[in-house]
């Protein structure tokens, strides 16, 4: 599989050239299935995002293959993880593997940075959660179950929200995550199950956290581009969306081209 380059505007100046995948769902014997593709990034991108869904059913020995698969790359590769990688309910021992075995740096209301082109690049990330869009969410109301649910999209966008704040010393800011934060790039979904592929809270964190750039997986039958209402650009790099190992992005510090 070789990578997707998007080509970028005519922007002179810095520019972050931003490789970026997720729902690729490895297991062993899918084992070697990016490998060449990511090789080549070195010549191509200044990072890899990693945007979820790495595993099949979330087990160390899928893990295991994530690692091996973007193991000593010549780009620093920074992930969150999705659903499918807290199936196995293992995800802490999933995230140490892919740390330990491939040197991922994985998110969770955390951040990351990355010195680009005279520049400092910054990644806020969280997994993300479900619960709808402006006008067809879910709410903190009425049975436990369901406050429970909303609550925990919330604290995860609260997380993302936060992590973005904490990346003001940055020239460039990139929110990752796994669940969608906009309706625009579900567009291809059944709208039925709209609610349980992202949800607007974490939209209004990446307007909040004044991102350049927000980064998600999960609708594999979605659409690749996309805008918060703030009009921040949003892109689903799933990988049956973007159909190649990897989609590449141009950012520059005035805004974004190549997106």
């Amino acid at each position: 599989m070789t990578g997707a380059a998007v080509p970028g505007g005519a922007v002179s100046g810095p520019t972050a050239r931003i490789a970026a995948v997720g729902d690729i769902h490895l297991a062993p014997d899918a084992a070697g299935r990016y490998r060449p593709a990511f090789q080549r990034l070195g010549g191509l991108a200044d990072l890899l995002l990693l945007a979820g869904d790495l595993t099949r059913h979330g087990t160390v020995a899928e893990a295991r293959t994530v690692a091996a698969e973007v193991a000593g790359l010549d780009v620093p590769v920074i992930a969150v993880l999705g659903n499918h990688d807290h199936h196995d309910g293992c995800p802490g021992e999933v995230a140490e593997v892919l740390r330990e075995e491939g040197g991922v740096t994985v998110l969770e209301g955390t951040t990351a940075r990355v010195s680009v082109d005279g520049m400092r690049v910054g990644v806020a990330g969280t997994k993300g959660f479900g619960g709808g869009f402006a006008g067809r969410c879910g709410s903190e109301f009425g049975e436990d179950e369901m406050k429970a649910f909303v609550r925990y999209s919330r604290s995860l966008a609260d997380g993302l929200r936060t992590a973005l704040a904490d990346l003001d010393d940055c020239d460039l800011r990139i929110a990752l995550t796994h669940f969608s934060p906009v309706p625009d790039t579900l567009a291809g979904e059944p709208p039925e199950i709209y609610p349980f592929l992202g949800s607007y809270l974490l939209a209004e964190a990446i307007d909040g956290g004044r991102a350049d750039l927000a980064v998600h997986g999960h609708a594999h039958a979605g659409t690749e581009h996309g805008m918060t209402a703030g009009g921040v650009p949003v892109r689903n790099v799933a990988q049956p969306v973007v159909k190649h190992a990897f989609a590449l992005y141009e950012l520059h510090p005035a805004g974004t081209a190549g997106c």
